[in-house]
C-alpha cells in the first residue's frame, strides 16, 4: 500500500516567482525626463544639473502629490474586463468591503509576490465578507495566464488605457516611468476605509488590509 504524505494547502500552490522570459515595458519606461523636476513618494526632487547629475536634492519646498480618491471620500466608478472577459462594474461590490489593488504589471516579480500574497489570504478576505481586485494595464489574455499559473481565486481586471488609474489619481513612481501600486479598502457602503502605497515591499501591507477589512 502506497503511503500519502499529507502537505499544507498552501505548500501546493504555485511558487510565487516570476519567470518571464522578456522583461515587461512600463509606460513611458523609456521616455527621457523633459523635466528637471519630479515627483516620488510625495517628495519635490531638484537635480542641480539634470544633464549631467542624478543625484536629487529635496526642496524645502516640497509638495506633496495628493490622489484624486482619498481615505472618506466615494471613488469614481468604473466597469472593466476580467480575466474572462466579462465587464465587472465597481457597483457589483456595494454592500461588502472590497480591495481594490492597482499594480505595475503581470509576471513582474514585485506584482507576483503581491498577487500571491492576496491569494494565500484570500479565504481570510472571503471569511471577513471581502473581495479582492486587481487592476493593471494588461489585457485579458495576460491577466487569464497570469491568474492560472499562480492560481489567483479573485477578480483581475483590465484597465488598458489607464483611464481608471488616471480617474482615482494613482501615483506614478521611479520619477513617473513606472505606474504605482497602491491599494484601496472600500467599505460596504463604497467609501474608502483605507489607502496603502507601497511599491518596493508589496506583499507586506496583507495584514493591514485585510484589518481595515475586517472592520
Amino acid at each position: 500500500m502506497v503511503s500519502l504524505v499529507k502537505q499544507p494547502l498552501l505548500s501546493l500552490l504555485p511558487s510565487c516567482n516570476a519567470t518571464t522570459q522578456s522583461p515587461k515595458q512600463y509606460p513611458f519606461a523609456n521616455t527621457p525626463f523633459k523635466s528637471s523636476q519630479s515627483h516620488f513618494h510625495g517628495l519635490k526632487l531638484t537635480f542641480s544639473n539634470p544633464s549631467s547629475s542624478l543625484t536629487p536634492l529635496i526642496s524645502k519646498t516640497s509638495v506633496i502629490v495628493s490622489a484624486k480618491v482619498n481615505k472618506g471620500s466615494v471613488p469614481p466608478s468604473f466597469t472593466l474586463k476580467d480575466q474572462d472577459g466579462r465587464n465587472v462594474s465597481l457597483s457589483k461590490f456595494k454592500g461588502k468591503p472590497v480591495v481594490v489593488y492597482f499594480y505595475p504589471a503581470d509576471e513582474t516579480p514585485g506584482c507576483t509576490k503581491q498577487a500571491c500574497a492576496f491569494r494565500d489570504s484570500y479565504e481570510k478576505f472571503k471569511k471577513a465578507g471581502a473581495e479582492v481586485v486587481g487592476i493593471s494595464g494588461d489585457d485579458g489574455v495576460s491577466h487569464k495566464a497570469f491568474a492560472k499559473k499562480y492560481r489567483l481565486p479573485y477578480t483581475l481586471l483590465s484597465d488598458e488605457d489607464n483611464k481608471i488609474r488616471k480617474e482615482w489619481g494613482v501615483p506614478s513612481d521611479l520619477f513617473g516611468t513606472l505606474p504605482g501600486r497602491q491599494t484601496y479598502v472600500l467599505d460596504k457602503n463604497g467609501v474608502v476605509q483605507l489607502i496603502y502605497n507601497n511599491q518596493f515591499q508589496p506583499e507586506k501591507h496583507i495584514d493591514e488590509t485585510l484589518k481595515s477589512a475586517q472592520v
